[in-house]
């Protein structure tokens, strides 16, 4: 039971809550205390909680197509080894402790969390089958663990950090949509209506244009934002972002996993190293003003 518990919770996807981190990354330069780092640790801890509760109720209530769906029918829920009464008991407990241990994080973060809650709801809900709001709507959701990030230590929201995260996560989800038309093919409707509105070349324009536009949006932010203009070697980190881009849409028309993007992203040792090096190089030149 335990075990199923913890599964329910998608661990492997928890990867998504890095995101939180981004706004410390990103002012390294300024002087932060360690509780900055501890509050940063604790709320990505608390979004791994909220996310998880999120994907039980998602998983509770998509239980029937997720038996069509070749790897989703293994997990708990729809597998049958966790039922659905003792999946909501879970999911409810991990709500009340997520946005407790928010709010005594931090007001503003608390109702950041809340926020993200409710649109992880509506998600669930209704919009996951909505042609394109569905996607925007995951989208969303990963500038709000940005967001979260930022609040967590009272750094300001960059609007550049915004429109980078949408545009990746825009990015990741048509990617995994993409994958999801080409493994269920003929049954891919019945897992999720809008894939029905959905078609291989509309999905790949649309994955062309987030993957042109994010490239455009980190290079002009690390050349014209306030970041940018303090540390101008963070321009030495766009051949990271254009190779991890570049490198994703090969695995995606190879058929290598974009469905799993959490997955992807750990297997593939080259977009995995690519990611280090890029985190590793910006962590340097910010952390080091006057000197990179």
């Amino acid at each position: 039971m335990i075990t199923a518990l913890i599964q329910s919770m998608r661990p492997r996807q928890w990867s998504k809550n890095f995101f939180i981190f981004a706004g410390l990354l990103f002012t390294l330069d300024k002087y932060h205390p360690a509780a900055d780092y501890a509050k940063t640790l604790a709320a990505f801890i608390i979004f791994c909680i909220l996310s998880g509760a999120g994907y039980i109720v998602n998983d509770i209530l998509d239980r029937e197509q997720d038996r069509v769906h070749p790897s989703k029918c293994k997990r708990p829920i729809a597998s049958g080894m966790l039922g659905p009464g003792a999946a909501w008991s879970f999911a409810a407990l991990l709500v009340l402790a997520g946005t407790s241990a928010s709010f005594m994080l931090d007001p503003a973060f608390g109702c950041v969390a809340i926020f993200y809650l409710a649109l992880t709801l509506a998600y669930t809900t209704v919009l996951k089958q909505v042609v394109l709001l569905d996607v925007i709507t995951v989208a969303a959701g990963f500038v709000l663990r940005a967001v979260a990030g930022t609040t967590v230590i009272g750094a300001i929201i960059s609007p550049w950090l915004l429109i980078c995260t949408i545009l990746i996560a825009l990015f990741i989800s048509l990617a995994k949509r993409r994958d999801e038309l080409e493994s269920l093919r003929e049954k891919a409707p019945d897992h999720r209506l809008c894939l029905a509105e959905y078609s291989v070349p509309f999905l790949d324009q649309l994955i062309n244009i987030t993957a042109s536009s994010t490239i455009m949006a980190y290079a002009l932010y690390t050349f014209f934002s306030q970041t940018g203009e303090e540390h101008p070697y963070l321009m030495a980190t766009l051949p990271f972002v254009i190779y991890g881009i570049f490198r994703y849409i090969l695995l995606v028309h190879k058929g290598k996993g974009a469905g799993s993007p959490e997955l992807l992203i750990i297997l593939d040792k080259p977009l995995l190293a690519d990611i280090i090096l890029w985190a590793a190089a910006c962590a340097v030149i910010v952390a080091l003003p006057g000197k990179l």
